[in-house]
């Protein structure tokens, strides 16, 4: 009997675990700050204006709040028949695009699984990487099919990171993560990936 785990298992099981760790830490996270919320808005509602300080609060709060709704579903666990509802998430969209340079423009009709948003999520975050500068980012949906595009009058692109996504590397920074797992989950659902890149336009289909 060998001792030795298999590198392919063994690698599915890292990611596995790393979204099942990224699903507790945003269930931890979405009580708490949603409670500093509702604090925030009962001190808003004493009377007068609110002052600066307390309107930067209530502001970062519901920044912070949508940011760990869109990790949940971007890095967490997703097996399974659960779905996830275009109502939920065009909230979470509009929410985590509030005051960005990067709007976000969800055509895609109907309930999706959650594995389908969770790819959705990890496309956006790499579009964003490229569009330091602000842009549009559109995705659609059609018989299975998806096709994210970023649109920006300039991007930033790194060629290193979205070769990333055909030849994995280990030395990504932690804000480039997504790339990674953006690759792997491609793997795990047995998708064709293909990128096309021009000097406005990132076009993502799989």
């Amino acid at each position: 009997m060998s001792l030795l785990p298999n590198p392919e298992a063994l690698m599915t099981d890292q990611t596995n675990l790393a979204a099942l760790l990224g699903s507790r830490i945003c269930h931890d996270l979405i009580s708490p700050i949603g409670a500093i919320g509702n604090g925030v808005e009962l001190l808003m509602m004493e009377g007068g204006p609110p002052s600066p300080e307390l309107a930067l609060i209530a502001e970062s709060v519901a920044a912070a709040n949508a940011r760990i709704r869109f990790f949940r579903v971007a890095f967490g666990l997703s097996g399974g028949e659960q779905r996830i509802g275009r109502a939920e998430l065009t909230k979470i969209l509009a929410d985590t695009s509030q005051g960005a340079r990067v709007s976000i423009d969800w055509k895609a009709s109907g309930d999706i699984a959650r594995a389908e948003a969770k790819l959705a999520f990890l496309a956006i975050l790499c579009c964003e990487s490229a569009l330091a500068f602000g842009g549009r980012i559109s995705l659609t949906a059609q018989d299975g099919k998806w096709q994210v595009n970023a649109r920006a009058e300039r991007l930033r692109i790194q060629p290193d990171l979205w070769e990333s996504l055909s030849k994995p590397k280990t030395d990504l920074a932690p804000a480039q993560v997504h790339f990674t797992l953006f690759a792997h989950e491609i793997a795990q659902q047995k998708r064709k990936l293909v990128v096309e890149m021009s000097e406005t336009e990132i076009r993502i289909s799989y």
